[in-house]
């Protein structure tokens, strides 16, 4: 029987033998208490990898965002967000449930918003109008496939909240890919936001965790927030093992993913019906259209998941393959083949 390819996503990933053996030894105590030495020590290194001044272990990327929401917001404000950002589209509108904020969505090109459409839509000063308290970028830019917010246009929404007095959050979840990507250091990404969520549960193979950085203040406030939201944890320490594998090690190979996502697209763009906009190949996810094959988006996935091939719609007419380290450059053609075989019966 033929091997399944699994590029729904990389949340699939397996935590790797180093990981095993890290969380079977790792020391632990009892973190709401503050007493998990591997979580202590996991806090500060992402801390430090993001050029923040603390930092706090939550369980999911999607908890990081809203207790990041939770603590820079009152309830009753706005919060702006691009119109395909994962905050607004995928976190079951946690902002309104969590903070009892209301969302304001700017387009975004690949994720990215124009800052005269952000400043258009701050807020004036007005007793009728709620407050502007938080913009919040994504990078990379799930819906868009993957792509990279530009630095200068970061820094350019960045220095236009500071001059209105407004908080700035990355929803970071895949903020190394970026970082890869753009051939930087992450601190050259985080230095244009207050606070910062990422996660080690997605390319950086670890079993379950994001982390949130920003100031010492935020992050006692976000670590209240975690509580409430049931976040807090005991003898952690055996998650937060693993976590400091995955930025010790992890980090530095995704760019080995984003070959692997340039290989399948180039491969899949010579298949006829397929439709591959390769200029957003940018980092581990492949956006690829299936108009031409007369198939919708779940049509095809359907299709290739008999011959065990997995990946998942993304529109009507797309769907979305993501690389990771499960994924060898050997399952990259052969998944090609797999494609060119079905579209051809």
């Amino acid at each position: 029987m033929k091997k399944i390819i699994d590029l729904r996503s990389d949340t699939v990933t397996q935590p790797t033998p180093d990981m095993r053996e890290a969380m079977a030894r790792a020391e632990v105590g009892d973190d709401v208490y503050g007493e998990d030495p591997t979580i202590n020590q996991l806090e500060a290194l992402g801390a430090e990898m993001a050029g923040k001044e603390a930092a706090v272990f939550v369980p999911t990327g999607t908890m990081g965002n809203q207790v990041s929401i939770m603590a820079w917001t009152d309830r009753g404000d706005e919060i702006i967000v691009e119109s395909n950002a994962h905050i607004f589209m995928y976190e079951a509108g946690g902002p309104a449930v969590l903070s009892g904020v209301q969302v304001r969505t700017v387009p975004g090109t690949r994720g990215a918003m124009d800052p005269d459409d952000v400043k258009a839509a701050i807020r004036e000063d007005d007793l009728h109008c709620p407050r502007t308290s938080l913009i919040c970028m994504e990078n990379t830019h799930n819906r868009s496939g993957g792509c990279v917010l530009p630095l200068d246009n970061m820094k350019a929404v960045y220095e236009l909240a500071k001059e209105e007095g407004i908080a700035v959050h990355l929803d970071g979840a895949r903020v190394f890919n970026a970082a890869a990507a753009l051939g930087v250091d992450v601190k050259q990404i985080t230095q244009y936001t207050d606070s910062v969520q990422f996660c080690l549960s997605k390319g950086l193979c670890a079993p379950v965790g994001s982390l949130v950085a920003g100031p010492k203040e935020f992050i006692e406030k976000a670590r209240r927030c975690r509580k409430i939201l049931g976040g807090g944890m005991r003898q952690a320490g055996i998650l937060a093992a693993a976590g400091i594998v995955a930025l010790e090690k992890m980090t530095k190979r995704l760019a080995e993913d984003h070959e692997k996502a340039r290989k399948l697209a180039q491969g899949l763009s010579g298949i006829p019906g397929l439709d591959i906009d390769m200029s957003t190949v940018q980092s581990n996810m492949v956006l690829v259209g299936t108009k031409g094959t007369g198939m919708d988006a779940s049509g095809f996935a359907s299709l290739m998941k008999s011959h065990r091939l997995l990946f998942n719609p993304s529109t009507q007419y797309k769907v979305r393959m993501v690389t990771h380290n499960d994924v060898g450059f050997d399952d990259i053609d052969e998944a090609i083949r797999r494609v060119k075989e079905a579209l051809s019966a």
